[in-house]
């Protein structure tokens, strides 16, 4: 069976790792063991914290629904419920958008929720 050499193969994986590499500080963008321990070490934070993005900002919403349903002498659970029973289905990134930049629009939102669960 004959010899053979992936010069072209291993020369564009490297010349990958290498770019990916750029901006790390001394040894870690230019010598090949640091690079790569460096670049593969960052891919695998970028795929877990893609996960954890989505938790972050839900928690984050969460905390902005809760600080704006205190606003209106509610707790979160309770205007989450009493929207679900008046039957309006606004997802958590939008109530978090209107607690933020509408409190008017989420007062009505939050009275709406009041009178469901008093009719329930």
């Amino acid at each position: 069976m004959p010899r053979v050499k992936s010069n072209v193969a291993r020369l564009k994986r490297k010349k990958q790792i290498m770019k990916a590499a750029r901006g790390a500080y001394g040894g870690r963008s230019k010598l090949w063991k640091a690079a790569k321990e460096t670049v593969e070490r960052g891919w695998r934070y970028a795929y877990r914290d893609r996960k954890n993005k989505k938790r972050d900002f839900r928690r984050l919403w969460i905390t902005r629904i809760n600080a704006a349903a205190h606003q209106n002498a509610m707790t979160y659970s309770v205007l989450m419920n009493g929207l679900k029973k008046a039957g309006i289905d606004v997802d958590r990134k939008i109530l978090a958008d209107l607690a933020v930049r509408d409190p008017q629009a989420f007062t009505l939102l939050a009275d709406r929720a009041r009178d469901a669960l008093a009719a329930a």
